[in-house]
């Protein structure tokens, strides 16, 4: 199945942490990672105010494992890397949020896809244009590039390339 997960950080040695969080997609069982966005920096999106800049990217990857037993993965790399909950859009060392799982649609106490406000973010569907502007959402009938296009222009400085090729681990 193919899967696309946001990968975002504001805390701590943020490149360090998204490149070890990709490193170990890298290297989990029944996972591939096919492709990475650019890698870009971002003005913090709700939560409190003041936190520091963020990092996102988005990656493709190919996997056997349902899209549970993914969620579950991605939650141990980011307890691996020391995230918290303590605060809602609070900052974070990592987050790791599935955006779409092949042509799935489902929402239950754990997981919704595709991911609810996807549709809403430019820090999201940037990258994802980027690897994937074709892709329709499989809820709104829409490109990535049309819910890009479609989104206000406020938040258009608020989000530029930090570095094109950031990750060090293998892609198709």
């Amino acid at each position: 199945m193919r899967a696309y997960v946001a990968i975002g950080a504001n805390l701590g040695d943020r490149l360090a942490t998204l490149r070890a969080a990709v490193d170990a997609l890298a290297k989990a069982e029944k996972l591939l990672v096919q492709a990475t966005s650019p890698l870009y920096e971002t003005a913090p999106v709700g939560g409190p105010e003041e936190q520091p800049s963020y990092l996102n990217a988005v990656i493709q990857i190919e996997t056997e494992r349902s899209a549970h037993d993914l969620l579950d993965f991605l939650l141990s790399v980011e307890r691996e890397n020391n995230r918290t909950r303590d605060v809602r859009w609070g900052p974070r060392t990592l987050d790791l949020d599935i955006l779409f799982y092949g042509g799935l649609v489902t929402a239950d106490s754990r997981l919704e896809v595709p991911h609810p406000r996807l549709h809403q973010r430019r820090f999201v569907l940037q990258p994802l244009a980027d690897i994937g502007p074709d892709l329709m959402h499989p809820a709104l009938g829409k490109t990535v590039a049309e819910l890009l296009a479609a989104l206000p222009d406020d938040d258009i400085d608020d989000i530029f390339v930090f570095m094109d090729e950031w990750s060090a681990a293998p892609c198709l």
